[in-house]
């Protein structure tokens, strides 16, 4: 064997069935655990008796927890899209943002608000602490900002919101508006919070409009 085999990780070598199956309960089970405890208290003894393997196994495929913490990242970066759609994809008029919207919150109520952002979270543990984590965070947060931009963008070109503005700063006035209804909807255990941060802002978009829209009925 060489030096570059033995130092190349599982996740870049193509696996068996069997071992793709492993590396996702694996990853299944760290997500899970850091979603409801977080980075610090998710040890890898956690995950490996969450996911019902050995610390040889979990080593094999991701070398270490930092590696680990990085595929978590990813991985739930991957579920939040998939949450999410159809609706972030097709963020091209008001009715559409308030159909997200109500999604959004329908799902913090199904959850008892407890968890807050599945990345956000982590974010708040370890991006100071780790640049390449914290990378991984910046791609992950640009992965669903940038519908939330083509939406926006394309409500501007099709003339639902006036020329010239700026739709890359209001979709980004959008997420942010999100990430701090999360924190407070986790931290106050309701979605109150979250419902007015974005409708505060579905509200500024509004206010560019080219013509009056009407508000969604209560």
């Amino acid at each position: 064997m060489t030096a570059s085999t033995r130092t190349r990780p599982a996740s870049e070598r193509r696996l068996t069935a069997k071992g793709e199956a492993t590396r996702a309960r694996i990853l299944d089970a760290a997500s899970a655990l850091v979603f409801a405890h977080g980075v610090t208290r998710t040890g890898v003894e956690d995950v490996q008796r969450e996911a019902g393997v050995s610390a040889s196994q979990l080593y094999h495929y991701f070398g270490d927890k930092q590696t680990l913490m990085r595929a978590v990242i990813a991985h739930q970066t991957a579920a939040i899209l998939a949450v999410q759609q159809p609706e972030l994809d097709a963020l091209d008029t008001f009715e559409a943002l308030g159909r997200w919207r109500d999604n959004l919150v329908t799902l913090q109520r199904s959850r008892h608000c407890a968890g807050g952002c599945p990345i956000g979270s982590i974010a708040a543990e370890i991006a100071d602490d780790d640049p390449d984590a914290r990378a991984d965070l910046v791609d992950g947060f640009e992965q669903w900002e940038a519908p939330i931009r083509s939406g926006l963008a394309t409500m501007r070109d099709r003339g639902l919101l006036r020329d010239g503005t700026d739709t890359d700063r209001l979709a980004l006035a959008l997420l942010a508006a999100l990430q701090g209804g999360l924190v407070l909807t986790q931290t106050r255990r309701t979605t109150v919070p979250l419902e007015t941060a974005l409708d505060a802002t579905i509200e500024l978009i509004r206010s560019y409009a080219t013509e009056p829209t009407p508000r969604p009925s209560c």
